[in-house]
């Protein structure tokens, strides 16, 4: 019979820091130190910055470090360095390409590939590697020492060799390759060779930015965060946003419902507003959604708590000036950093970099209510409605395990009658509120109704509803219309409504 021997305790490994916080999350602490990694994309994808900042993350730690460039000259790295604001003080640049090799005296020349130079090209790295002694290297590119090898398999003995002297060396090293004149039998060869793999990716879309991704395929000895994790590439250099696995971040559930500040909502709604869960606003535009969604955020400030309101559809000073106008000034909430409205574009925030900005909401700024006001233009941030509800789902799920009061803000198409959406959000929503249109007496009204919630008993009435500059008003029930969900409203008694006066309107 076999036996199952007991695994042996991985050992604690020295990590090198990348110089990218968000990076070091996705690699458990950062590179295992005294070892080759390979980090490809496509020229443009940021893997010279990515370099640059490791090496000087070692330079701040008193580490040296060593950038070998064969397609680069020092002056471009300078350049590129002064873009971000960064001075390269303490990292040694070697050029393999240098102006005697250039000259008319040189019959060889690194644009026409030879064994000679090949040769002379290794050699020259490890004579700067013995004579400076670096504990980081980074070695760009290997495009060009692809094409002086010409043949695949003198290309992996020279890699082999690099790989053997720098591990015999110490260095940590950064291997860039831009994925030029290369097959996948040469990829193939370098994920085999390399001790981690790193992958940057950018794909422009028909409108706005391009959208920056990584993912490490492959990384021995460590256990790392895989997928894909959005980054941006800015005046300052990378930043990277981890994949988000609400699984990580669970806490003690609270049965705690809150107020919306309206009595009568809460009355519809069950009690009010459940924390560790989301509530779904959906209805047509101009109903009043926002609106609600400003009154629960109101409430919650004067109960003394923090809010955060990302804001797709307008600006913020409309949303300011339109809240004074309906009794809602938020303006020394604003000022005392207690809410927090965020503007933002869809065409220039990722999925990845807006989960970001709601985990520091909660995390650091310690937001117990979200508004996500509306999912519609948060639907343009992302490459499809696939990757919405996965991306969605997490960050709700995430939300949940923190007791946070969550709302989103959907808008329908249409005004009366059949509406639709652009995403169906009803299956991970935990309560949706629904907002309607109808008319009676000559006028459009408003309808609100509970139409599903998971934690609390709601009542099963549609309820009149309006704007005003007292704020938001909820009516009694509307027991004598019918279709009011529909849009073919008709009117079968002499309920009050909220605009009556007496009875009549």
């Amino acid at each position: 019979m076999r036996r199952n021997r007991p695994t042996a305790p991985v050992p604690d490994q020295g990590r090198a820091s990348t110089g990218i916080p968000g990076l070091d999350h996705v690699l458990g602490g950062g590179l295992p130190l005294n070892h080759l990694y390979l980090v490809e994309g496509n020229p443009g994808s940021g893997k010279t910055t990515l370099g640059l900042q490791f090496l000087r993350d070692g330079a701040a730690r008193g580490e040296k470090g060593l950038y070998v460039t064969l397609s680069e000259t020092a002056q471009e790295l300078h350049t590129v360095a002064a873009s971000h604001g960064w001075s390269l003080d303490g990292i040694e640049l070697f050029e393999l390409v240098s102006d005697e090799g250039l000259g008319v005296e040189a019959e060889q020349s690194i644009l026409h590939p030879s064994e000679i130079e090949l040769g002379e090209t290794v050699r020259g790295v490890m004579g700067v590697v013995e004579s400076l002694k670096p504990e980081r290297v980074v070695f760009d590119s290997l495009s060009e020492m692809r094409l002086l090898a010409q043949n695949p398999l003198r290309y992996r003995r020279q890699v082999l060799a690099l790989k053997k002297f720098f591990a015999e060396q110490g260095c940590t090293v950064m291997l860039l390759d831009d994925r030029t004149s290369m097959g996948s039998d040469s990829e193939q060869q370098l994920h085999s060779i390399a001790h981690g793999v790193i992958a940057m990716e950018q794909a422009v879309d028909q409108y706005g930015p391009e959208r920056r991704r990584l993912r490490v395929i492959k990384m021995r000895g460590i256990k790392y965060r895989g997928g894909e994790h959005d980054f941006v590439l800015d005046t300052g250099g990378i930043a990277v946003f981890p994949r988000l696995v609400a699984a990580e971040h669970r806490m003690q559930p609270q049965a705690r419902v809150v107020g919306t500040g309206i009595d009568k909502l809460d009355a519809l709604m069950g009690g009010g507003l459940a924390c560790g869960s989301n509530t779904l606003f959906i209805g047509p535009s101009g109903v009043g959604k926002t609106t609600t969604a400003l009154a629960c955020t109101l409430a919650a400030l004067r109960r003394g708590e923090r809010a955060a309101y990302y804001l797709f559809d307008e600006g913020l000073s409309t949303l300011v000036i339109r809240a004074k106008a309906l009794g809602m000034d938020v303006q020394e909430y604003l000022a005392a950093g207690q809410l927090k409205i965020v503007p933002l574009d869809p065409a220039e925030v990722s999925p990845g970099e807006f989960s970001h900005m709601v985990r520091a909401a909660v995390e650091e700024d310690a937001a117990t209510t979200i508004v996500i006001d509306s999912l519609n233009a948060y639907l343009q941030a992302m490459p499809g409605s696939k990757h919405l509800m996965l991306q969605m789902h997490e960050l709700l799920t995430y939300l949940n395990h923190h007791n946070v009061v969550t709302i989103l803000v959907l808008g329908q198409h249409g005004l009366l009658g059949e509406m639709r959406a652009e995403v169906d959000m009803s299956y991970l929503s935990d309560a949706i509120l629904l907002f309607r249109f109808f008319e009676a007496r000559g006028h459009l009204l408003k309808a609100v109704s509970m139409v599903k919630s998971r934690t609390n008993f709601h009542e099963p009435t549609i309820r009149e509803f309006r704007m005003s500059p007292q704020g938001v008003e909820v009516g009694q029930a509307l027991t004598d219309f019918e279709g009011v969900l529909s849009g073919a409203t008709v009117y079968r008694g002499n309920i009050p409504l909220l605009g009556d006066r007496k009875g009549t309107r």
